[in-house]
């Protein structure tokens, strides 16, 4: 790839995660909507919901296999496109089961980008030969956060669902549109396996991954009832807390390329870790709300960039195709996600809430302890594939 060509497929991947986090994030608030509108149950709409996570897991697993086998592209475009054109279609779903097919696909077309992107933005980054990966996903918490502001403010407006999912439909479309002549061809990989089980570091990442998300969901899904059970704020304000975690995980995020230029990948496990471990010490030991939403903060920016570095680390490592374990990694963080929240609600049943966090504490503490063999297995690792290389081109010199 042409040097000319970086600035390019840099704006083209960021385009990618944007659109991503912000298609997830229109749904948000149309989920009310749809329950009014077809009159069901919490219980059907819980499983309604669920078809979004199951059409992920199963896009996931095929497009790691399928991003090796002709290239994160037209993975990436069918996946954002996809988006764009499913998203009015959860709002014209007439009965239960249609919505669940819709859902079903808008989770595949989900999956199907979040895999390929990452993919991608591997290729770019090791194309560039200088840390990229934090920012990129730093512009999935903005679309995030622009999605969800504005489907809310459309609705808000008093136009109708269908109305504000065209408007927001639009804006992915015209940013895949941009991006989709800017996105790296990639050579398919041949000769490569369709399909491989996670095995060595691979292994280990994705359960670090896996870890990781689930910290993230248990926040998102369960800090509310942890911070109002304990006196700390009104129920109105339960939201507070997770709202002071992801703003500090997207800062963290924007900052995060810089400071593992700086720092390097092992510290940025270690220190990030550490602090993530304190930032819920804090939390759970708060005597106050400030104290309490310090610890968001802590939680927020300890953990913001380490998921960016797993990532990394899959793309370099030997072990497997970078593709099979990027899709790996993703999978198993998407399942932590998923499954994570519905395991901590079993464990404070058990044992209480305030308990399961200090497990998820326990539980980060994996991250600072596996940091140097993780950065210096996939150091050997690239050190090898160095010297490998610099044989190839003196051999090479040496016959002509």
């Amino acid at each position: 790839m042409r040097s000319s060509d970086q600035p390019e497929a840099r704006l083209a991947t960021r385009l990618s995660f944007l659109v991503a986090g912000f298609g997830i994030a229109c749904w948000a608030p149309l989920v009310p909507f749809a329950k009014e509108r077809l009159g069901v149950t919490d219980a059907t709409l819980g499983m309604l919901l669920l078809c979004i996570g199951i059409g992920s897991v199963v896009a996931m697993i095929l497009t790691g296999p399928l991003s090796g086998r002709f290239g994160s592209k037209p993975v990436i475009v069918a996946g954002g496109f996809g988006l764009a054109a499913l998203l009015p279609m959860l709002t014209l779903a007439p009965d239960p089961v249609t919505l669940a097919v819709a859902l079903l696909a808008f989770g595949a077309a989900l999956g199907s980008i979040d895999v390929a992107m990452n993919i991608h933005a591997v290729e770019v980054e090791r194309a560039a030969s200088v840390p990229l990966m934090s920012g990129f996903h730093a512009l999935f918490s903005i679309g995030g956060f622009a999605g969800a502001g504005t489907m809310t403010t459309l609705l808000s407006w008093k136009l109708d669902p269908t109305a504000g999912t065209s408007v927001c439909a639009t804006i992915m479309a015209v940013c895949m549109a941009v991006a989709t002549p800017r996105l790296l061809r990639g050579a398919p990989a041949a000769g490569e396996p369709l399909f491989a089980a996670p095995r060595g570091i691979v292994l280990l990442l994705a359960g670090l991954a896996a870890a990781t998300f689930l910290v993230e969901g248990a926040v998102l899904d369960w800090s509310a009832l942890l911070i109002t059970r304990a006196g700390l704020v009104a129920a109105q304000q339960g939201g507070t807390g997770y709202m002071f975690f992801a703003i500090a995980m997207t800062i963290g995020r924007l900052a995060g390329d810089a400071v593992t230029h700086r720092i390097g990948d092992r510290a940025v496990l270690f220190l990030g870790g550490l602090m993530a471990v304190a930032g819920f010490a804090v939390l759970l030991l708060a005597p106050g709300i400030a104290i309490a939403m310090a610890g968001f903060v802590f939680i927020g920016l300890g953990a913001s960039n380490i998921v960016p570095v797993l990532f990394r680390k899959a793309g370099s490592q030997t072990v497997m195709p970078a593709a099979l374990a990027v899709g790996a990694i993703t999978t198993t963080g998407y399942a932590g996600v998923l499954v994570g929240p519905a395991g901590i609600g079993l464990v404070a049943e058990a044992v209480g809430l305030k308990a399961a966090f200090w497990m998820l504490a326990a539980l980060m503490c994996l991250v600072p302890a596996t940091a140097s063999i993780i950065a210096g297995e996939t150091g050997r690792r690239r050190a090898a594939d160095r010297a490998v290389a610099a044989a190839r081109e003196q051999e090479y010199l040496e016959r002509n």
